[in-house]
């Protein structure tokens, strides 16, 4: 839900009514991972994705349905044998999708205003939704921030709160969207209860060094991404706003000295294009004692190993030296700054993904990396007492009434 939170605070602001349909947890090969959502309005209007258009036509209805009848439905959509085209992920993945109604008069209304806003200020909470356990609970939220405050209630034991709170605020921490599983008193056995905790953080930091020609390349790439784009570079001739109109920050400073005062966690990542010794040697040195996501440094293979010289010259070891992705990018053959920001975007992306780099075609790796999520369990099965595999394919909500007048 809060990757639409923009949207979703204008129609709040508009004192619309919609229903949201979040995607709770993946298996298999799915297209978009826990978090993403689509909203529905009285109208008929739609904002967001769940599925890249796999089963877009059945969440469309039930959120409608859900607009009518003003409750709360977890849904699994997959694959089968049966139904291979008829609905769903033909793709071979299943997901699980929760659709909440948010009246305009609802009483989780002030509760989602005030995730929304936060999140569409770019700013740090996180939401923690049950999407299954007690009926009366499906769908309940909190609201919590990163001093561990939260706001709304399950309804349930005053503890199981108070654990939810800790619990997404974990995940908070990490900047992840994730489900957990916990007692409904709050313990860790007794009757579970699953929740969906979404996280919103501010934008990962990527810190170019270098205003040269292909930063500016990067600095586009880097802002497609979603990255918060600072161009560090000690030249004031050369770090100008009209060189890098794409970047957030342009800071003129030398760049170990910009590096030791500014902020840096396990998402940003560096990009080191100066590849100049008096500049690379002292940034790099403080760059691979970091806890960053992605140290990357340009240069051909022959300034390559100068630089690894110089650098254990200056007591880094070869653990920190490990790190270092030197020549910087992936060998696609790139010739311009475009393709050479392209190369090293996807070096980014593959590591932050766990990609293998290596060509789909031919393959037989999954195309999307397989996550370790919890897998929301199929209740209504096992409420019917059925001993079939949780992860049969949920018809669309025309193709169940159908069944049904069938019968």
């Amino acid at each position: 839900m809060l990757d639409i939170a923009a949207e979703l605070h204008q129609w709040l602001a508009e004192g619309r009514d919609f229903a949201v349909a979040t995607v709770v947890a993946v298996q298999g090969s799915a297209p978009r991972e826990p978090g993403a959502a689509l909203a529905v309005d009285p109208d008929g209007t739609a904002i967001g994705s769940v599925s890249g258009g796999c089963v877009e036509g059945a969440v469309y209805e039930l959120c409608q349905e859900a607009l009518e009848s003003g409750e709360s439905v977890l849904e699994r959509f997959g694959y089968s044998d049966e139904d291979a085209f008829a609905v769903g992920l033909t793709c071979g993945g299943v997901i699980d999708i929760l659709v909440t109604p948010v009246p305009a008069d609802g009483s989780s209304r002030e509760l989602f205003a005030a995730a929304l806003t936060t999140a569409a200020r770019g700013e740090a909470a996180a939401v923690a939704r049950v999407v299954s356990g007690p009926a009366e609970m499906l769908g309940g939220a909190l609201l919590v921030r990163p001093d561990g405050s939260y706001e709304g209630t399950f309804g349930g034991h005053p503890e199981l709160d108070r654990t939810a709170a800790v619990e997404a605020g974990a995940l908070l921490d990490a900047g992840r969207t994730d489900v957990v599983e916990i007692g409904a008193d709050g313990a860790r056995c007794g009757e579970p209860v699953v929740l969906l905790v979404e996280s919103s953080v501010p934008p990962p930091r990527m810190i170019v060094f270098g205003a040269i020609d292909f930063a500016a390349a990067l600095a586009r790439a880097g802002k497609f991404l979603g990255y918060h784009v600072t161009v560090c570079d000690a030249r004031p001739v050369f770090a100008t706003r009209q060189r890098f109109p794409d970047a957030d920050e342009i800071v003129v400073q030398w760049p170990h000295q910009y590096l030791d005062a500014t902020e840096v966690d396990g998402r940003t990542v560096l990009c080191v294009l100066t590849h100049d010794p008096k500049f690379d040697v002292p940034l790099l040195e403080r760059a691979l004692k970091l806890p960053v996501a992605y140290v990357g440094a340009m240069g051909s293979r022959r300034t390559h190993e100068d630089r690894n010289a110089r650098l254990r010259e200056a007591g880094v070891t070869e653990a920190q030296l490990g790190r270092l992705r030197s020549p910087i990018g992936l060998h696609l053959g790139a010739r311009t700054p475009e393709e050479v920001a392209l190369s090293i975007a996807a070096e980014i992306v593959a590591l932050r993904r766990g990609g293998t780099c290596a060509p789909l075609i031919g393959a037989h790796t999954p195309i999307h990396s397989v996550r370790s999520a919890f897998a929301v369990p199929d209740f209504a099965a096992q409420e019917a007492g059925s001993s079939a595999p949780s992860v049969a394919m949920t018809r669309p909500p025309a193709a169940r009434r159908a069944s049904k007048d069938a019968s």
